[in-house]
């Protein structure tokens, strides 16, 4: 029975092997480093509201409290996502605190890798487990409510937004 590095031998240079997945990997890695440089485009005051919306609103999912949920959303909310962030049956668009409470509810479950971030200049969130990003929320406050927020996970969409890390 032939070893792995026979096998790894047999890969290399093969599509999909592990020379051409290490050039994958450096590529999605170079892009992500390029990618981690966003600066806020709302300014400090502002910036920092949407946080505190943001905060409430991962804290409200984590709890699964319904009525907290429903409080931080605005009463018109509309919840858009990819394909790829939904399971099949489920409408990519749905709209009202008390609808898109409940998916937001059963999105709870994720939330605990779930962390405010800088998502294209302004507070968004971004859900990543065992270090691999799995979907990130482009959020809109209004007032001290979310008014709209979109679920992208499509990995042609993710690879292109601009993410950092929030300071303290």
């Amino acid at each position: 029975m032939p070893g792995r590095a026979g096998q790894a031998e047999r890969d290399r240079g093969q599509p999909g092997g592990t020379q051409h997945q290490a050039a994958t990997t450096k590529k999605l890695a170079s892009r992500a480093r390029l990618a981690v440089r966003g600066a806020p485009t709302v300014p400090t005051a502002e910036l920092a509201r949407h946080r505190q919306v943001v905060e409430a609103f991962l804290a409200a999912s984590r709890a699964g409290d319904l009525e907290a949920v429903i409080a931080v959303l605005d009463p018109d909310v509309v919840r858009v996502a990819d394909r790829a962030a939904l399971p099949d049956g489920r409408p990519l668009r749905a709209r009202g605190a008390r609808t898109v409470a409940g998916e937001i509810l059963v999105f709870g479950r994720r939330a605990r890798f779930a962390a405010p971030a800088l998502v294209n200049g302004d507070v968004g969130v971004v859900v990543a487990q065992d270090g691999r990003l799995q979907l990130v929320l482009l959020i809109t406050v209004a007032g001290d409510q979310v008014s709209r927020y979109e679920l992208v996970a499509g990995q042609d969409r993710l690879a292109v937004l601009e993410l950092a890390v929030l300071g303290k």
